[in-house]
């Protein structure tokens, strides 16, 4: 087992992670508002860089430039930078609570690219304290983020090189502030219909998609994993024996898992993921009928040049 895999199970860090995670949706917040609308809800996603968590360019609300919002979780401290080369940092630690943050963030994006307003009630959490509000999320460990960020890192890699040879529409892997994971879609082209009315939903699951993620965790599933699903499932979606072994099906989370844990310990942890997310795509296509051929590509067999 490698130090580049090191364990980052919720249960382990808790009061850090929900901290961040919050920190988090400072960002998002801020991208969903600021970012030309996208498909899927992309607009609003974040990526996971060699220094954390941020934004792509976002339009500054003045029209002066471009606003990148990060948490540097090297330095950890979040940053806002103008395009201009103007830019503020807030550090995160020691233990400065969500509100604090917020604050600041909103205050240097008003000073560097013009005022913006946000919905600070934060989403697909447990809590319900708005952002700038919250004095109760304070915890930062700064040794819990680092082996969290090597663990995302080396998710991250994994999902990346999955992704890659796939010939349909495909997402970037996405870090998402609401759910606070990592996680790659593949498209087949189809439309799909929503599981539910809820913006969210009716917003984001509007085409047929396999999807594979990782994330360390939460209050249902306090173990970090990856994950995979197809929308729609078919009946009978479920039943199947994926490789590695290790591999599950978790019906109350409705996702096939594959325990970190059981990664981290293997002889060759990107190749045990990378087998976890082939064999739960391959099997998601086949039952939920996609073009063979699309599917192929997955596997590095592109379609013949016509």
């Amino acid at each position: 087992m490698s130090s580049a895999w090191p364990s980052a199970s919720y249960e382990q860090w808790r009061e850090t992670c929900d901290t961040l995670h919050a920190h988090t949706q400072v960002l998002g917040k801020l991208a969903a508002k600021l970012a030309p609308p996208e498909p899927q809800l992309q607009h609003a996603a974040l990526r996971l860089t060699a220094r954390g968590w941020e934004t792509a360019p976002l339009p500054a609300p003045d029209e002066s430039g471009s606003l990148v919002i990060a948490l540097d979780l090297h330095t950890h401290e979040a940053i806002v930078e103008h395009s201009d080369g103007n830019s503020e940092r807030i550090p995160l630690a020691p233990d400065r609570p969500v509100a604090e943050v917020t604050r600041a963030v909103l205050a240097a994006v008003s000073r560097l690219g013009g005022d913006v307003q946000i919905d600070p009630t934060p989403q697909e959490v447990t809590w319900a304290v708005p952002l700038d509000e919250d004095f109760e999320h304070a915890h930062y460990d700064a040794g819990e983020v680092h082996d969290y960020f090597a663990a995302a890192t080396q998710a991250a890699l994994v999902l990346a090189a999955f992704r890659a040879p796939y010939r349909g529409r495909s997402t970037p892997v996405n870090a998402w502030w609401g759910s606070f994971d990592l996680a790659v879609s593949l498209f087949s082209g189809l439309p799909a219909t929503p599981p539910s009315t809820d913006f969210i939903m009716r917003n984001s699951m509007d085409a047929q998609e396999v999807a594979m993620g990782w994330w360390p965790g939460d209050a249902r599933h306090p173990t970090a994993a990856f994950y995979a699903y197809a929308h729609p499932a078919p009946d009978g979606f479920a039943d199947a024996s994926l490789s590695p072994k290790a591999a599950h099906w978790n019906a109350g989370l409705g996702e096939f898992i594959l325990e970190w844990d059981d990664v981290r310990s293997a002889d060759d942890p990107h190749a045990m993921a990378l087998e976890f997310a082939h064999s739960a795509f391959r099997h998601a296509c086949e039952v939920c009928h996609w073009d063979p051929a699309l599917a192929a590509s997955a596997d590095g067999q592109p379609p013949p040049l016509s």
